[in-house]
């Protein structure tokens, strides 16, 4: 789990670095088999979120991360981004507070709900 987790907390970062807003990193690997984590991240606009996803899948392929599946891109309102043990989730602000994930997905949120910023990662 120790590379999953490298790679969750790597992704995060590098969101935070092209200024996604309200990153949200999740350890879903307890309660669902479809990934061991989510980042979930909003972008500002249709540019923002194709720039964000084409900027994660540049570095994480560096990284030596293999993307599985990417849906969303062409709209450019809410990209998934599919690394197997981690699923990215891109949204614009209007489609991040209808489909509201972290509610959606409370089972997993830590304690105190952990926020990245482009000064923490999540530990």
């Amino acid at each position: 789990m120790q590379k999953e987790q490298e790679l969750a907390q790597l992704a995060a970062g590098l969101a935070a670095e092209r200024k996604a807003r309200d990153t949200v990193l999740l350890e879903v690997g307890k309660i669902t088999y479809l990934a061991d984590y989510f980042l979930i991240c909003t972008a500002t606009s249709r540019q923002h979120v194709k720039a964000l996803s084409d900027f994660l899948r540049e570095k994480l392929k560096e990284a030596g991360a293999e993307l599985q599946h990417i849906e969303g891109y062409r709209e450019g309102r809410w990209v998934l981004m599919d690394y197997a043990s981690l699923i990215i989730h891109i949204f614009q602000p209007a489609e991040r507070e209808f489909y509201n994930l972290e509610r959606l997905w409370s089972d997993a949120l830590p304690k105190e709900e952990q926020q990245v910023t482009e000064k923490t990662v999540v530990d």
